[in-house]
């Protein structure tokens, strides 16, 4: 082969190379972000709604970190246990997933729930009274397992039903 033509073919080369390459990286991309949208939901419909807090210990990495971590909240997998034990004994929820967002090791999930305050919750004795709350929640998973965590939460639905806030209903209907 010419010395120009030997040059070109190795141009080529690279780029189908390349080519390849970024198909590849296509492929496994959408197969690793299923898996960890198949984690996401794991920890949303079978430990928080099912309360199979044992699954932790297969979909979290024992070094977990929890970004806004409850008081008093270890971190770690077992950290991750004392949260999901916390809410379900305080609220008896039921977590619904509006949206499941993932790129990559990350994912984004906004929920939301409903259950009944029948538990102490930070001081706060039960009420009986059927609360919401709405989030929005990002992961980090290594290999398929939570790595790290961030929330975001509005509870303002509980604390209106605990008195803490005025019924925004009510002062609607008190200006009319």
């Amino acid at each position: 082969m010419a010395p120009a033509a030997a040059s070109q073919h190795d141009q080529s080369s690279t780029a189908g190379q390349m080519r390849l390459g970024l198909e590849i990286r296509r492929r496994a991309m959408p197969e690793r972000e299923i898996t960890n949208k198949q984690t996401i939901r794991t920890l949303y419909e079978e430990v928080l709604n099912e309360g199979r807090l044992e699954l932790l210990d297969q979909i979290a990495w024992p070094e977990h970190v929890e970004h806004n971590p409850f008081p008093h909240q270890s971190q770690g997998a077992e950290g991750l246990k004392q949260r999901a034990s916390m809410v379900r004994a305080a609220f008896n929820p039921h977590f619904t997933i509006e949206h499941v967002i993932a790129e990559g090791d990350k994912v984004a999930i906004m929920w939301s729930n409903q259950g009944t305050h029948v538990g102490d919750w930070f001081g706060f004795a039960p009420t009986g009274k059927n609360v919401a709350a709405h989030g929005v929640d990002i992961f980090l998973l290594r290999d398929g397992r939570l790595a790290e965590h961030w929330d975001v939460v509005d509870t303002t639905d509980f604390l209106v039903k605990v008195g803490l806030l005025p019924d925004p209903a009510a002062s609607t209907e008190s200006r009319r």
